[in-house]
């Protein structure tokens, strides 16, 4: 089980990770602990699926560039989560199913850009 993973987002970026994690998703926003919460950045609740939930961790990075190859990847009901990020404008990038057979998944872009994949059940 992993706790958490962490991306990156520019100075002022958290309003538009909230955007996607929280209003897209619908993700707990969390309260990052006091001496944190001074660096900025800000924490989601990963709801989980069959287990425990996990966290992701919005950090903010100075000379933030937009991962566009590392990705966090997170189970979820695929077909749903598309709907629901396309009906808020992010895009949907459905993978070959020949990659990993019996594994439907897609990939989207956070508010700032990121990549971040989602894998069927």
């Amino acid at each position: 089980m992993i706790h958490h993973v962490q991306v990156a987002c520019p100075v002022g970026g958290e309003n538009l990770e909230r955007a996607f994690y929280s209003e897209a998703l619908g993700w707990e926003e969390i309260p990052k602990p006091p001496l944190l919460a001074v660096r900025g950045g800000c924490w989601f609740r990963v709801p989980g699926v069959g287990g425990p939930d996990g966290e992701l961790h919005v950090g903010i990075d100075d000379d933030f560039r937009p991962a566009v190859k590392a990705h966090p990847a997170f189970v979820a009901d695929v077909d749903a989560t598309a709907v629901a990020l396309q009906s808020a404008g992010y895009p949907v990038e459905w993978a070959d199913p020949e990659q990993i057979p019996g594994r439907r998944r897609f990939h989207t872009r956070d508010g700032v850009g990121n990549r971040i994949e989602f894998v069927g059940r």
